[in-house]
């Protein structure tokens, strides 16, 4: 059976230190809330960077899907549009890949 990968890579605008580590608790805590509402999300792991390398992003979420009309319903999906508005106020910068698994 295929499986559809989603990863996004965010890095954060810059902002004082404090301020920085409470939006990423708090985008983290939102990303993972996510599987309690939406049916179409089979699995969703959110980690935050470690790594001091100037490339490296802050955040990273990897999500898995049956196909592509179930990562769809998640991107519309009001749960998930109400965390985009947050990452819109507090990410400078994404990448995002998504690719089959068999």
């Amino acid at each position: 059976m295929k499986t559809l990968k989603h990863i996004v890579m965010m890095k954060l605008k810059p902002m004082e230190k404090e301020a920085f580590q409470e939006n990423l608790e708090t985008l983290k805590s939102m990303l993972n809330d996510l599987k309690a509402f939406i049916p179409s999300l089979q699995t969703m792991e959110v980690g935050l960077n470690i790594s001091s390398r100037p490339t490296a992003y802050d955040i990273v979420l990897v999500s898995e899907f049956g196909d592509e009309q179930a990562l769809n319903d998640y991107r519309i999906h009001p749960k998930h549009v109400e965390v985009l508005a947050f990452i819109k106020e507090i990410v400078q910068e994404s990448k995002v890949v998504d690719y089959w698994v068999e």
